[in-house]
C-alpha cells in the first residue's frame, strides 16, 4: 500500500467528577430545605426580625407614634384608625405590638447568646479533660440547677430594683441560671466525640488539646446545642414576658408585650384587644422558634432519618 495510514490519537477521557462526600451539616441542610415545618418558622421568625430592627416599616400603616397617647380615645375597640384598638392610655396599640417585638426578639437572642457561650465552653472543657475540671465544673453547675430559672431570675431583678432592670440586666438575670443546661449537653456530646476513632488517630498522629477540641470535637459536638440554642429563644422570650407581667422586668416608658398583657390584665373585659393582639403576638413567636427548633432537631438526629 502506497498510502501511509496515520495513527489518530485516541481522545483523551476526562475522569468523572467526583462528588464531596456528604456530611451531617449538608444532609442537615438538605433535608430543612424540604421541611414545610422549618420553612414556615423561617419566615415567622424572619417578618418578626424585620420588625424588630426596622419596626417604621409595619407602624407605617397608620402612622401613629407608640409612645403618643389619648386619654380621650382610651380603650377604643378595633376601627380604620386603630386596627388592634387602643389601651387604658389611649395608645395605639397595634404601634405598640410592633414596637415591642424588638425588645422580646433582643432578650431571646441575646440570652440565648451568652448561655451558650458559656455553657458551651465549660462543657467543652468538662467533657475533654475530665478529672478534677469535670467534677469542679459538674458540682458548679448543679448548684444552679437547684435554682428554678424563672424563680431564680425574679428575685435577681427584685433585688436589682425596678429603676435599674432594662433588657442586659434582663438578659443577665436570665443567662445566668440557664446556662449549665447548655454545659451538661456540650459536656456529653464531648465525652461521645473524644472517644471516636478520628479523634484517637489526630492525637496518635500529635494533635494538641487545642487542635483536637477546636478542629475534631467541637465541629461534631455543636449538632445538640444547635437544636437546644434555637429552643431556648422561644423560651427566652416567654421569660421577659413573664418577668415583665409580674412588675420586675421591663419598665415603661419601653414597650414590651409583657409589660402590655400586664397593662391590659385589669380591664380586659372593656378592652379586650389590648391584651389579645400581644398576647397573640407573643404565642407565635414563641411557637415560631419551638417548630424551628423541632425542625433542626430532626434534620440533625440521624437516628430521626
Amino acid at each position: 500500500m502506497s498510502d501511509t495510514l496515520t495513527e489518530q490519537k485516541p481522545k483523551s477521557v476526562k475522569p468523572p467528577k467526583q462528588k464531596k462526600p456528604a456530611s451531617l451539616w449538608s444532609d442537615a441542610w438538605y433535608d430543612l430545605r424540604r421541611s414545610k415545618v422549618f420553612i414556615i418558622a423561617a419566615v415567622m421568625i424572619a417578618i418578626l426580625v424585620v420588625m424588630s430592627i426596622i419596626p417604621g416599616l409595619f407602624s407605617s400603616v397608620n402612622a401613629f407614634d407608640p409612645t403618643t397617647c389619648d386619654l380621650t380615645k382610651a380603650r377604643q375597640g378595633v376601627s380604620a384608625a386603630h386596627i388592634f384598638g387602643t389601651d387604658n392610655q389611649g395608645c395605639d396599640t397595634y404601634s405598640r405590638v410592633i414596637y415591642g417585638a424588638r425588645i422580646s426578639i433582643m432578650v431571646g437572642v441575646f440570652s440565648t447568646v451568652v448561655t451558650t457561650l458559656i455553657g458551651g465552653l465549660l462543657g467543652l472543657l468538662a467533657g475533654f479533660y475530665g478529672r478534677w475540671t469535670d467534677t469542679i465544673l459538674s458540682r458548679v453547675a448543679e448548684i444552679f440547677f437547684a435554682i428554678p430559672s424563672t424563680l431564680g431570675a425574679l428575685l435577681i431583678l427584685a433585688l436589682v430594683g425596678r429603676d435599674n432592670a432594662g433588657i442586659w440586666t434582663v438578659v443577665l438575670a436570665l443567662s445566668v441560671l440557664a446556662w449549665p443546661m447548655v454545659l451538661r449537653i456540650m459536656r456529653a456530646a464531648v465525652m461521645s466525640a473524644k472517644s471516636q476513632d478520628y479523634v484517637l488517630a489526630a492525637r496518635a498522629l500529635g494533635a494538641g488539646p487545642g487542635r483536637l477540641m477546636g478542629r475534631h470535637i467541637l465541629p461534631n459536638a455543636l449538632a445538640p446545642v444547635i437544636v437546644v440554642a434555637t429552643m431556648n429563644m422561644g423560651v427566652f422570650i416567654a421569660a421577659e414576658a413573664a418577668l415583665s407581667f409580674l412588675g420586675v422586668g421591663i419598665q415603661s416608658p419601653d414597650i414590651s408585650w409583657g409589660l402590655m398583657i400586664a397593662d391590659a390584665r385589669n380591664r380586659f373585659l372593656q378592652a379586650p384587644e389590648a391584651l389579645l393582639f400581644p398576647a397573640l403576638f407573643l404565642s407565635l413567636t414563641v411557637l415560631a422558634f419551638v417548630m424551628l427548633g423541632d425542625a433542626v432537631r430532626d434534620a440533625l438526629d440521624p437516628k430521626l432519618r
